[in-house]
């Protein structure tokens, strides 16, 4: 069969860098890079148009003099604050049958703003802390919240991104000052019991697992020196990597569940294995970690999803990945 043409939709100003590790799988795999396409040519108010043309769709971009008939879209590194946007390019995208992992808008909804992925788990049973959901609270409201969780909590925005904007809550003085951070910035906002996710040695841990097509394809612990920063790489973790069968079986099935909960074919959700296991989110775009190890385990496996939903869409064979818009 032909090579199919690929796209590479992402949003150049995001500073993780994980279009060029897909952009080095996409090569790696076909022989040929993936046309790259900056995603706010369509976002709500860009010039980008998706064209029908004889059962293919057509993007266009006419200042970049882009004509493409896209046989396979990768969508990712959209900040999470920019993602409802492209909504419409995301159904777009699926009432054309272009091969894509960018689940539709109501599942990158439901793990972007974390509210409502609190209550799809609630709903489906995924193990998780208890969490209060706040807007505008009072000093009363922020108080009450945080006495009945115990006074060991976490506050975090509801929609963010890198453990930015995010506070380990243990005093009054401390709610304080979050309350009205977030006041300040318009931000509704989350609390949530502490897991206890710290190792004997004081580190505070978690984990975060790869899950692509229903299946574990990677994972890796995060140590944090700092017991009152978040477990991100981003913010001092240091990630070690775990082969899928070295991972805690409850992890496995926790993160699975979590995925298929908020509706993602694909997603890297965070966890701890305290408390009997719980899910803390689900990213939709999981950030890549430097290095070759996370290009072969993850970048590598997602656009070969992609490669097999195009090759059994035109008839060939399956291989066992899903890879539907």
């Amino acid at each position: 069969m032909s090579r199919p043409s690929i796209a590479l939709i992402a949003d150049p100003t995001s500073p993780e860098g994980c279009r060029e590790y897909l952009a080095d799988a996409v090569e790696l795999l076909t022989g040929a890079p993936p046309v790259r396409i900056d995603s706010r040519h369509f976002a709500t108010g860009g010039t980008g148009r998706g064209v029908p043309d004889g059962g293919r769709l057509r993007l266009r971009v006419p200042e970049e003099r882009l004509d493409l008939a896209a046989d396979i879209v990768l969508l990712y590194e959209i900040p999470p604050h920019r993602r409802h946007e492209l909504a419409a390019f995301q159904e777009l995208l699926e009432t054309h049958d272009v091969v894509t992992l960018a689940a539709g808008p109501d599942a990158w909804r439901t793990a972007t703003e974390k509210n409502l992925t609190v209550a799809r788990f609630h709903r489906d049973g995924v193990a998780q802390m208890e969490t209060v959901v706040l807007s505008r609270p009072s000093a009363s409201e922020a108080a009450e919240a945080f006495e009945r969780l115990g006074g060991d909590t976490w506050a975090r925005p509801v929609v963010g991104t890198g453990g930015n904007d995010t506070f380990h809550v243990t005093t009054r003085d401390r709610l304080r000052q979050a309350t009205a951070y977030y006041a300040e910035h318009g931000t509704d906002w989350m609390l949530s019991r502490d897991a206890g996710n710290v190792t004997p040695d004081g580190l505070r841990h978690q984990f975060r697992v790869f899950v692509l097509g229903g299946r574990v394809v990677h994972a890796r612990e995060h140590l944090q020196p700092e017991p009152d920063t978040p477990c991100n790489t981003c913010r001092g973790a240091t990630p070690v990597h775990i082969d899928p069968p070295d991972l805690p079986a409850r992890l496995g099935e926790l993160a699975v569940a979590a995925t298929a909960s908020v509706g993602l074919p694909f997603a890297g959700v965070d966890l701890a294995v305290e408390n009997g296991g719980v899910v803390f989110e689900v990213n939709v775009q999981p950030a890549f970690v430097d290095g070759a190890v996370e290009v072969a385990k993850v970048a590598v496996p997602y656009v070969q999803a992609h490669l097999d939903a195009f090759e059994l869409a035109r008839g060939g064979p399956s291989r066992g990945l899903t890879a539907s818009a």
